[in-house]
C-alpha cells in the first residue's frame, strides 16, 4: 500500500472526513446518497476516506459516538436523539462537537468535507478549519432556513424571500425537540439496552406511531386528504421570540460560514445566487459545481421504442414536498379518454408518513396509477428506458435531483416545476419542458399536450445534453482539494 501523501493514479493520495447529517444505510435521501458515492469514489481513487455523520437512535446513549464500516468506508455514527432544551441547539450544540474532535485529532485530514450540519452543529466548521481546510458542498439552503433548509414554511408556501418575522411563526409548528416524556423514555430505553442487550426502541417507536396517528381527526379523508392535528393559534409572545432567535440563527450562520468555510460548491446556480445574496458571501469563495451521474449505467441505446400509450412515471421519495399527490390530482383533472391514452407509474421508497401514503395509494386508485416502492439503481435504470415523460413536481426549490440527471442522461423528456435548479437544468423544447409550481391545473394541460402531441416529446434532446459523468465530478472535487490544500501550504 502507498504511504499517505505519496502519489497514486494522477496525483498525491489525501486523507478526507466528510460530515453529513446521515448516511446509508439509514438514510438514503439525496445528500446522503451523494455522500456515499463520493466518498467510494475517493477510495477507488486510492484516498484515506473517512465519514462523521449522525443517526437517531433512542436505544443508545445521546451523542454516543460508535464506529462502523459502509461498504468500505470508515463511519463515524454519532447518536443525536433531538434532546434540545433550546432552539439555539438545533444549530450550535458544544456538546455534539466534542466528539467531532475526537474524531478530528485522531483522523488527522488533509480537508473536511461538509455535506450538511443538521443535526450537528455549525461550531464543527471552526473546529475544522483551526487544522485542516473546509469545503462545504451546498445541497439546499439549511444555513438560511432553519426548517431542514427547504424554503418552505408550516404553511405549505414557498419562501421566496426569508423573513425571519414569519421564521417565527413557522418554528412555533415545528417540533425540532422531543419533549419531555420522550427524552426521559428515551434515556430509560438506552439504559435498559445497556445494562441487559435488550433494545426496547421497535417498541416504542411503535406505540408513538400508534398515538400519533390517533390523535388525528378521522383519518385519511373520503378524497384521499391526509387527516390532520387541529392547528393552534400560533402564541405571538412566543412567535416573536422565536423570530429574534431566527435573526441571531441567521446573522451567525453567516458570520461562521465566511469565517470558517474556504470554498462553497452549489449544486445549482440557483442556489449560488441565494447563497451570495443572501448571506454577503464574496463570489470568490463559491463556485458552481454540477452533481455527476454514472453515464454507463443510463444507455441511451438501451431505451424501449414505444407502442401503446405514453408511458409517464414520477421517481423519487414520496414525501409531500417531491409533489407525487400534485401530479395524481393532474392526472385525475384529464379527461377520460386523454387519460385511457397514458400509463402513469408512481416509483420510490414510500415509508415516509403514513397518512400521507395512504392518501396517495387512494388518490393512485381513482387516478388508474401504479405504486412501486423503492427501486434499485438497476430497476430505475430500466424504468428510465422504458418511460417517454419524467414528471419531477417538487414543492420546493430543488437544486439538482438526481432523477433529472438520470433522465438527462437516458434521454428521457422531463416535465419539471419551473423553480430552483429544476428549471435551470431542464431546458423547454430541447430537454422537456416546465409547468407553474404547484399549480395542478397548469400540470394537467401540460400533461394533456405531452399525450395529445407525442411528437412533441420525439423531438427533444436533438443537441446533446448528458449531464456531468461521476468521474468527472469526482475529478473536479479531487482538484479542488488540491487547490485548498496548496492554499493553506502557502499561508503556512
Amino acid at each position: 500500500m502507498p504511504e499517505p501523501g505519496l502519489a497514486l493514479g494522477s496525483g498525491p493520495t489525501v486523507r478526507i472526513l466528510l460530515v453529513s447529517h446521515a448516511y446509508p444505510p439509514h438514510s438514503t435521501a439525496g445528500t446522503e446518497t451523494y455522500t456515499a458515492g463520493l466518498a467510494e469514489k475517493l477510495t477507488a481513487r486510492g484516498h484515506t476516506v473517512e465519514v462523521f455523520t449522525t443517526v437517531k437512535d433512542i436505544g443508545r446513549p445521546q451523542f454516543a459516538l460508535e464506529r462502523r464500516t459502509h461498504r468500505g468506508v470508515p463511519v463515524h455514527e454519532l447518536v443525536n436523539n433531538l434532546h434540545y432544551a433550546t432552539f439555539r441547539a438545533t444549530w450550535d450544540d458544544p456538546d455534539a462537537e466534542l466528539p467531532f474532535q475526537r474524531v478530528l485529532d485522531a483522523f488527522r485530514p488533509d480537508v473536511v468535507h461538509v455535506q450538511h450540519l443538521l443535526y450537528l452543529s455549525s461550531g464543527i466548521l471552526a473546529r475544522a478549519r483551526r487544522a485542516t481546510p473546509v469545503a462545504f458542498t451546498l445541497h439546499d439552503y439549511w444555513l438560511q432556513c432553519p426548517r431542514f433548509g427547504h424554503r418552505v414554511h408550516a404553511d405549505g408556501a414557498v419562501c421566496h424571500v426569508i423573513d425571519t418575522d414569519r421564521c417565527g411563526t413557522c418554528i412555533a409548528r415545528f417540533k425540532y425537540a422531543q419533549s419531555g416524556l420522550e427524552r426521559r423514555v428515551g434515556n430509560l430505553i438506552a439504559r435498559v439496552h445497556g445494562a441487559t442487550g435488550v433494545d426496547l426502541g421497535p417498541l416504542a417507536r411503535g406505540a408513538r406511531d400508534a398515538a400519533a396517528r390517533a390523535r388525528r381527526r378521522g383519518g385519511p379523508g373520503r378524497d384521499g386528504s391526509a387527516g390532520t392535528e387541529p392547528d393552534p393559534a400560533v402564541d405571538p409572545e412566543r412567535a416573536a421570540g422565536l423570530a429574534a432567535e431566527a435573526r441571531l440563527r441567521l446573522d451567525e450562520l453567516r458570520a461562521r460560514a465566511v469565517a470558517h468555510v474556504d470554498l462553497f460548491l452549489a449544486t445549482s446556480r440557483f442556489l449560488l445566487d441565494r447563497m451570495v445574496r443572501e448571506t454577503g458571501l464574496s463570489a470568490d469563495r463559491i463556485e458552481h459545481l454540477p452533481l455527476g451521474v454514472d453515464l454507463a449505467a443510463f444507455d441511451v441505446a438501451a431505451r424501449v421504442p414505444r407502442s401503446g400509450p405514453l408511458r409517464v412515471a414520477f421517481l423519487g421519495t414520496r414525501t409531500p414536498l417531491k409533489g407525487a399527490h400534485v401530479l395524481l390530482e393532474a392526472w385525475l383533472a384529464l379527461p377520460e379518454p386523454t387519460r385511457a391514452r397514458a400509463r402513469l407509474v408512481l416509483a420510490g421508497p414510500d415509508h415516509h408518513e403514513p397518512e400521507y401514503q395512504a392518501r396517495l395509494a387512494v388518490l393512485a386508485r381513482r387516478a388508474g396509477a401504479e405504486l412501486l416502492g423503492r427501486r434499485s439503481r438497476v430497476e430505475v435504470a430500466q424504468l428510465l428506458a422504458a418511460t417517454d415523460l419524467i414528471v419531477v413536481p417538487s414543492l420546493w426549490y430543488e437544486n439538482s435531483p438526481l432523477v433529472i440527471l438520470e433522465a438527462l442522461a437516458a434521454r428521457v423528456p422531463l416535465l419539471v416545476s419551473d423553480q430552483g435548479g429544476m428549471a435551470e437544468l431542464v431546458t423547454p423544447g430541447e430537454t422537456g419542458f416546465h409547468f407553474r409550481q404547484g399549480d395542478v391545473a397548469d400540470l394537467a394541460r401540460e400533461l394533456a399536450r405531452a399525450i395529445d402531441e407525442p411528437e412533441r416529446l420525439v423531438g427533444l434532446f436533438a443537441r446533446p445534453a448528458r449531464p456531468l459523468g461521476v468521474d468527472e465530478h469526482v475529478a473536479r472535487v479531487e482538484a479542488r482539494y488540491a487547490e485548498l490544500i496548496a492554499r493553506r501550504e502557502r499561508r503556512a
